[in-house]
């Protein structure tokens, strides 16, 4: 009998298995209850529950055994601390820079930049130990459900700030700095899209203390924003911008009285 479409040279995880995962690994970063003993007793019960779903997730992508899977799983877990310690900073730049927020938990549970650094920085920890396709897969699902696309491989310090977020693309080789904010629809890309620069850096850097405006275009892995520079709204930048600069779009808005203008209005929408 023959088999329609591609058939996968071995069993991989559901989508639905690395989507479930991902969902309870951040609710377990932030697990709320009233009562420490609960506490304690649910932390260690969902350690060991999403430690034995990790392992089997690993197992399932890396058939030939070519990592040691029960180190990354332990090292994974013992630093998911470090992770969380960077996401409460995360939450508390949001929380000190846009006047809508009104507590740190309306952050964590509302916000969808804060959604996807949050599954980002946990995709990024076994895009390090090299793990293979499951990070991707992680970043995916922020992706479906935020409009924020972060390749797992991207550098991005701490603090760092995403708000409104849709349409933000963040390539694998980008380099963020610490305390940098940027708004929706902000793109760091490459130059070109050519497969033999796979292994290159084709991402731009962004250094620390930055902030990007809403639909501004960033491209190629030689570009460099200078600490301490504000890129204004729609730019397209190809070039390393040296630190504490200002760039933007010059516009011209033209304001006529409807009754004298003659020109045919004939736009569809």
């Amino acid at each position: 009998m023959k088999y329609p479409g591609f058939i996968l040279s071995h069993i991989l995880p559901s989508k639905d298995d690395v989507c479930r995962f991902t969902d309870e690994l951040t609710r377990y970063l932030f697990h709320v209850t009233n009562h420490v003993d609960d506490f304690l007793l649910h932390h260690y019960e969902q350690q060991q529950k999403m430690q034995e779903k990790l392992l089997a997730l690993i197992k399932s992508v890396d058939n030939a055994l070519l990592l040691d899977h029960n180190t990354i799983v332990f090292e994974y877990f013992c630093g998911l601390e470090a992770i969380k310690d960077q996401l409460l900073e995360d939450a508390q730049l949001i929380m000190d820079f846009d006047p809508a927020a009104s507590s740190i938990e309306e952050v964590i549970l509302s916000y969808p930049g804060f959604s996807a650094i949050t599954v980002h920085r946990l995709a990024n920890a076994l895009y390090q130990a090299r793990v293979p396709l499951i990070p991707r897969m992680m970043s995916e699902w922020a992706h479906s459900k935020t409009g924020i696309d972060i390749n797992p491989g991207a550098h991005i310090g701490c603090p760092f700030f995403i708000d409104h977020g849709t349409g933000v693309v963040i390539g694998e080789t980008a380099v963020i700095g610490n305390n940098v904010k940027i708004y929706q629809g902000v793109t760091l890309g490459a130059l070109a899209v050519r497969k033999e620069d796979a292994k290159s850096k084709r991402h731009p850097t962004i250094e620390d203390n930055v902030i990007i405006y809403a639909g501004s275009t960033i491209l190629g892995g030689n570009t460099v924003i200078g600490r301490e520079s504000i890129i204004g709204g729609n730019t397209w930048i190809t070039k390393s911008i040296p630190p504490f600069s200002v760039v933007y779009h010059k516009n011209q808005t033209v304001v006529n009285d409807r009754r004298d203008f003659e020109e045919p209005i004939n736009f569809i929408i």
